[in-house]
Order: C-alpha cells, then structure tokens, then sequence
C-alpha cells in the first residue's frame, strides 16, 4: 500500500454523479467510509418525453458535496491519496473548452428526443445487426451518440465549431474530470471505457471510437474525448478545484463502478442495482457475450493494462424514479421516508400494478412505445395498495431481466447481490426476494457505486494493489430469504405480464412538435 501523507493511513475520495443527485464518499484502506456528503439536483422537463440537467449545477453541487465530505472525515485534500469518479451514463454535455460554458442543456439518458432517428436507423435490419456486432448495443434513445448529433444539430452553429475541435462533447464523466482537473486551464479530456462503451459509438473489440459508427450517427471526433482505462491517473486537481494536487485516477460508469465495489471479478458474478433506474448486470470474463434475450453487451470495467472484462447487461428505466414521481407528481407520500411503513401497512396490493413505462420499456422487451399504466383498480384500491405495487414493479421488473440473463448464460442465480439507495428499504428487499425465490444480500456499503469508484482509483494509485485485495476489504450486509409461500412469483408475475401488455402501443408514430432551443453561448463577432 501506498504511504500516507504527513504518516496518516491513505484515503480515497469518490465521487458519484447520479441522475438526481450527487455524492462524495470518503474511504480508507479497510473500505470504511469516514465521510460523505450528498445534495439533489433539478430535473428539468421542457417537452414531453424530454429530460434535462444543468451541468453547471452538477458542477457546483460536486464542489460542495466533496468540500462537505472532506470535513465529515475530519480531512484535508493533502490527506486524499486519489480520487475516482463515477457517473450516470449515457447523459451528454457539450460545453467550449476555452470559457467552460454550456452550449446546451445536459440531455437525460431517459430522454427520448432522438426517437426518430433511432427509429429511421432501425428499419434497417441489416443496419440494425451491424451496430449490435459493433457496439453490443440496439438502436435506442437511451444511448449518447444520437444526443450528441441531436444538439450539435439543433443549437445553431454547434456542429461547426465541433468538427473544427471548438467544442468539446462527453458523458458526465468527462465533464467532471475536465474540471477537476483544470477545466479551461489544461482540463483533460478523456473517458473511460465502460462510459464509452454505452455511447453507440465504440467498437466493444477494440475499445477505440468507431470511425463506421462516428459516420453513421454523425459525430465529429475532433470533440470527444480520448478513451483510458477504468483505473488509471488521468491527471491531477487543479489549484482551483476542491481536490487541489490529487490524482483522478478512476472513472466508470455507475452501474460498472457498482460491479466493482461488489468485487465481482469472478466470470458469473452479478449485481442488481436499485437507483433512480435499476441495472442488472453479470460479469462474462473477457469472453464478449452476445444477448439473445434483450440484453445488452457491455465492457465491464478495464483495471490498468489488465485485459478489459465485459458484461451482459439488463437496464430497467424506472425504478426509484417512481417513488419520487409518486411523491412530487402524484403527492401520494410527503417523504420516500413514508414509503416503506405505507407499503408495508397493507399485507398486499390489492391487485394493483403500475407499470412505469415514462420512457418506454427498456430491457429486455425494448418498446419504446410503451408508456405508464395503472391497472387492475378496484374500489378496494386505497393509496397504501398504489405505493406496494410501486415497490413490486421494481421487482418485477427485475425479474425479467434475471429470466433473460438465465437464458443467455444458462447459469441460474443462486443469489442477488444488490445495492443503491432503494436497498435501504427492506420490504423491497424481501418482496424482491419472494419474486425472484432466492436470497437478496446487500453489501455493507450500501452505496457501492461510489464504493467502486474509490476502488478503481486507489488500485491505480496502490492503495490496493489487485482485485483480490479489494475482494477482501468488501464485507456483506443484510440478507432477506424468499418467502416460499407468497404468490408474488406466481400469480403476482402472471398479473405483472398482463399489465404490461396493457402499457403497449401508446407512443405516437408522430413527431410532437417542440420549440427550437437556444445556444447558451452566445455567438461572438
């Protein structure tokens, strides 16, 4: 292990950028985290299916969020041995790298702008098979190249400026690190490549950018950023950033950064995590496994000069993110605090489901032209009914994904290794366990999202020294048992199915008109 500064034992700071708010984890040699500090950010809806951030606000808010966990640890940045970053994926930014400023709102991975690109795209099948053999990846909205062409086409003068490398274009990670490490005053560009890998633009082979796929979906490379590894320095704190003189030494992208702090290394380990979307993801080696199933084909992480590993991938749009429309949109609770004990005061849902199809149904049925449903209402359906379904469509959802990963690997799941905030609430946890009929174990740190982060970086930097080093500070938390008399993988899964079908063919086949946005930079003489 690395020496400590001033003779104190090393700390890793993490910093994980989610799709509704941002934290900083502190950790030490052991994988205890001695300080941490989080804030929310705004979701901005200006047309229908559209998702937005302020990239300038997550800015500021990882500013604070980091400041706020160094003094929780009771820490400086002098004591910090690296820092690693981990993001949501597939969410792009487009800034000018001479001011730093915005041209364009951050643009969502759940938004669903570029649906009728993808769609024009995809009645090629033969086009359709050439990006899957490419990429691992469908034709879909949720990824980044067809936000970047989006905005480089729609905020005036963007594409041009881009292809002459005035414009600087990446996933949130890439803008993190540009400005922890200097922003317009020598900030490095670069992504890793589990972010890269969900862009529809890199060749999952060779892990470089795909000059086919850049022609294809229109992007210019002159604005993106270079791809690294997972675990490596890609540069040091600015002066003017919060971590002045700290390697940034890790980055991945949320869902890979949560295979990471769950130590699966091992071909075959999985992880479900269960955040604003919930992912589903199993660790194929180095062996790129191809889904017939619905799933997506993924890198899993890449350590260093270790050879990359990838992962079959099931994503599921919608998973906290229906507490919190349940809570600010529908007012059925004051607080996510609430939703356990609501649920939980019903010993069922009534026969309710809610299938929370904002954005159409991602893995493994892929139908964009799915949206929400409530169904099976009766008179009997009271609020608590309406917050348990919440809760079991969550589950449910996680199930088919799990059906798929079985059926790709031919290997059955022993047990779910879960994380992310939803784990916090243990009827969720159990009724997973009873849709599912095997055990749920939760890691110790809950948060293991940013926990990989912090091990991505402190393996570059030798904090720890191999992945079996980190297997062995990574210690479990609680365990749930399925109830092997509830209904829920029965008659609940049946009832789930028949609610689904019910959430199909909603999407218009036309374009809703949406007002031209505005360049945030204004054109200069």
């Amino acid at each position: 292990m690395v020496s400590a500064r001033r003779g104190r034992p090393p700390y890793v700071a993490a910093i994980d950028q989610g799709t509704t708010s941002t934290r900083c984890l502190v950790v030490d040699a052991d994988a205890t985290v001695v300080g941490s500090a989080q804030t929310e950010h705004r979701q901005h809806y200006p047309a229908p299916g559209w998702v937005e951030h302020d990239a300038e606000e997550i800015w500021r808010n990882t500013v604070h969020v980091v400041e706020a966990a160094l003094r929780d640890a009771g820490l400086e940045a002098a004591d910090i041995a690296a820092c690693g970053v981990t993001n949501q994926r597939e969410t792009v930014v487009v800034w000018d790298p001479a001011t730093g400023e915005l041209v364009h709102p951050a643009v969502v991975w759940q938004d669903t702008r570029t649906a009728e690109v993808c769609a024009r795209l995809a009645d090629d099948p033969a086009t359709v098979e050439r990006v899957r053999a490419i990429t691992g990846l469908p034709l879909s909205t949720y990824f980044s190249g067809p936000k970047i062409a989006w905005v480089l086409d729609h905020v005036p003068g963007a594409r041009e400026r881009a292809c002459a490398g005035d414009l600087l274009v990446g996933t949130v990670d890439s803008w993190l690190v540009w400005n922890l490490t200097g922003g317009p005053d020598g900030g490095v560009h670069v992504t890793d490549v589990t972010n890269a890998s969900r862009t529809l633009l890199m060749d999952l082979r060779t892990l470089a950018w795909s000059d086919e796929q850049l022609d294809r979906l229109d992007v210019p490379p002159a604005a993106l950023p270079a791809i690294r590894s997972s675990s490596e320095v890609y540069g040091t704190g600015h002066p003017g950033s919060p971590l002045p003189g700290v390697p940034v030494a890790g980055a991945l992208g949320d869902q890979h950064a949560a295979l990471v702090g769950q130590a699966c290394f091992e071909p075959g380990s999985s992880k479900s995590t269960y955040g604003t979307g919930g992912f589903l993801l199993a660790n194929t080696g180095e062996e790129i496994v191809r889904s017939d199933h619905g799933l997506l084909t993924t890198v899993a992480y890449q350590l260093g000069e270790r050879p990359p590993h990838y992962a079959l991938e099931g994503a599921v749009a919608v998973a906290g993110a229906l507490i919190h429309w349940l809570r600010d949109r529908l007012e059925l609770v004051r607080d996510v605090a609430e939703v356990e004990t609501l649920a939980a005061s019903v010993p069922d849902s009534g026969g309710a489901y809610v299938v929370p199809a904002f954005s159409g149904l991602f893995a493994p049925r892929w139908r964009p032209d799915a949206r929400g449903v409530i169904a099976g209402l009766t008179a009997y359906t009271s609020r608590a009914h309406l917050v348990r379904a919440a809760l079991e469509a969550t589950c449910f959802q996680t199930r088919e994904v799990a059906d798929a990963m079985r059926a790709d690997t031919g290997r059955d799941l022993d047990e779910l290794k879960v994380d992310g905030g939803m784990v916090a609430n243990s009827l969720l946890m159990q009724l997973q366990a009873d849709v599912l009929q095997v055990p749920v174990v939760a890691s110790e740190v809950t948060e293991t999202t940013a926990l990989g982060a912090a091990f991505a970086a402190g393996l570059a930097v030798g904090v720890w020294d191999s992945p079996e080093a980190v297997a062995r500070v990574r210690r479990v938390g609680r365990r749930w048992e399925p109830d092997p008399g509830s209904t829920l993988a029965t008659i609940g899964w049946s009832g789930w199915n028949n609610a689904v079908d019910r959430s199909l063919g909603w999407a218009t086949s036309e374009p809703v008109p949406h007002p031209q946005p505005e360049p945030l930079v204004k054109e200069t003489s």
